[in-house]
């Protein structure tokens, strides 16, 4: 599999890119460049890839907008690969709106696993595509938090972005 990348720094520090011809297939939020390559090569160890400002950069123009200011919807096509269980909680997350949240519990309910918030939490933690599948947007039960695969004070601040830029539309 070929794999074209490109990173750039961001409003919430450094973002990395990477797409199949099919689509993306990861979109990583980190502290620097370097480690967010070496994420890449853990995540596609038998992978081709080869760095490609050009072929990502309408991508990456909306992605670092989006996480400057919230205020338009990212259009991105994926090519992900999870279990079915994780597609399904990545299929409800994306239902999530901008400016809302839910919870593990919630979303194990409409997924029809009640049970499963660990589960849901686990796939939340897996998910390859951060912003496209919003798993910022998913809170504790008792509000707090939870983790973030890319940091919880990166999901403070982008929970915070899209707040402040839903607070300004007309609903």
């Amino acid at each position: 599999m070929e794999i074209a990348f490109a990173i750039e720094r961001a409003a919430l520090g450094w973002v990395l890119l990477a797409s199949t011809a099919k689509g993306l297939c990861s979109i990583q939020l980190g502290d620097g460049p370097g480690a967010l390559r070496r994420d890449l090569e853990a995540d596609f160890p038998n992978a081709t890839l080869r760095e490609d400002r050009s072929a990502l950069s309408a991508f990456m123009v909306q992605v670092v907008n989006y996480l400057a200011s919230a205020t338009d919807m990212l259009w991105l096509p994926l090519d992900i690969r999870g279990t079915a269980f994780q597609q399904r909680v990545w299929s409800a997350l994306q239902r999530i709106p901008a400016g809302k949240t839910s919870t593990y519990s919630k979303i194990a309910r409409a997924i029809g696993h009640p049970k499963a918030v660990r589960a849901v939490a686990s796939a939340c933690a897996a998910n390859p595509v951060a912003l496209a599948i919003p798993c910022h947007r998913v809170v504790r039960s008792d509000g707090g938090l939870g983790g973030y695969r890319w940091d919880v004070t990166r999901k403070r601040a982008l929970l915070a972005v899209e707040a402040k830029a839903c607070s300004g539309k007309v609903r």
